[in-house]
């Protein structure tokens, strides 16, 4: 979009764009995001915003469709140029264009038949593949991994090709079989109910990745579900319930001979347009609630039914796993669980890592901007 013109108003300038609309720039706005106000390598703010007057007014205005020059009236004189692309895509009110701000899209059951399955090698040898795929793992939260070699550490690379891993009080990284003397459910061969991992962390872990490395027992299929299906559908049918479970926080609590984290947020996080943002759901892992009884006696009605709706069949898919194939989602969005099995028929074993969201945003950029 170009640049019509520019109009200066008491604290603001006023620019009237190519396509008959307009846009209110504070002064301040404009002098605080002057290009040579940042450094050239980092591209970190430099600039004072206190070594500004906050009645800053500008003393020239030139637009040539393309490009905004300001003079400033301040001692020394000082000059800032803007390209109209960058204003357009900074408008007060408008955010910036973000490949990682990616719409999520709910499902069910039905899901099953279109679940995403994505060849590893493919993924890692092509920057447009990757990205593609981080995408699709953000619009639907849940997709497979395929064609990983035969070998433990196969999963952690293909990871680390993406970027760190989260450490967290289970390690760098984790195995899932049965152990003798084990400190969650996940070790040992009993079924897990639907849940998302470390709700007791004050930030949970974001995308987990589980790769399976030996899957010959009978049984142990895996579970998940989409909790943003059931958390819209709340929020139409039973408003009420919706704002308990999004604005009381309950207790989240991991306690084991070495460790005792503990935590209390609400079980549905809106962000800040009220979009669903994470879900926090652990019967394993909730302490004894600890809001008012009037309270309480509502709120166990709200989570009872949230609780309902992850039984429903129609809202959850489950498969096995077969070596080789690495189950990639959304811990935070994503609900996963794992039906019972005989360790006596076979080994079980899968390898387990996370890795957060925000670095799963970074690499979509960055790959979106290498890509062009």
């Amino acid at each position: 979009m170009q640049i019509h013109s520019a109009t200066p108003r008491e604290r603001a300038l006023t620019i009237h764009w190519s396509d008959g609309t307009e846009t209110d720039f504070p002064y301040l706005f404009l002098r605080d995001n002057c290009p040579s106000g940042f450094h050239p390598q980092t591209q970190e703010r430099l600039f004072d915003l206190l070594g500004v007057s906050e009645d800053l007014a500008p003393s020239d205005i030139a637009a040539d469709g393309e490009t905004l020059t300001i003079d400033w009236a301040v001692d020394p004189p000082h000059r800032t140029r803007f390209e109209a692309r960058w204003l357009a895509d900074h408008r007060p009110g408008k955010r910036p264009p973000d490949p990682a701000d990616v719409p999520s899209e709910s499902w069910g059951a039905e899901f099953l038949e279109r679940l995403p399955r994505r060849e590893a090698t493919a993924l890692a040898a092509d920057p447009a593949a990757m990205r593609d795929w981080l995408i699709e793992l953000k619009r639907y939260g849940l997709t497979v991994v395929t064609g990983l070699a035969d070998y433990e550490e196969a999963g952690v690379e293909f990871g680390k090709k993406i970027a760190f891993l989260r450490r967290t009080n289970f390690g760098e990284t984790f195995r899932v079989e049965t152990k003798p003397d084990p400190n969650n459910l996940a070790y040992t061969s009993h079924a897990l109910a639907l849940h998302t991992d470390l709700p007791n962390q004050e930030t949970p872990p974001g995308f987990q990745f589980l790769h399976c490395v030996r899957n010959d027992a009978e049984g142990g299929g895996s579970v998940f579900l989409d909790s943003f299906r059931i958390a819209e559908r709340l929020r139409r049918e039973d408003p009420k319930s919706f704002a308990l479970l999004t604005s009381v926080p309950i207790p989240y609590r991991f306690h084991d001979r070495d460790d005792d984290i503990r935590i209390d947020r609400p079980l549905i996080g809106l962000d800040e347009r009220g979009r669903l943002f994470d879900v926090r759901y652990s019967a394993h892992l909730m302490d004894a609630f600890h809001m008012e009884s009037d309270v309480m006696i509502d709120y166990y009605h709200a989570f009872r039914k949230f609780m309902s709706a992850t039984r429903d069949p129609a809202d959850r898919i489950s498969f096995k796993l077969g070596a080789g194939e690495m189950a990639v989602f959304d811990n935070r969005r994503v609900l996963h669980g794992r039906e019972a099995f005989n360790p006596a028929t076979g080994h079980r074993l899968l390898r387990g890592f996370y890795i957060d969201r925000g670095e799963i945003d970074s690499r979509i950029r960055t790959l979106s901007r290498d890509l062009g």
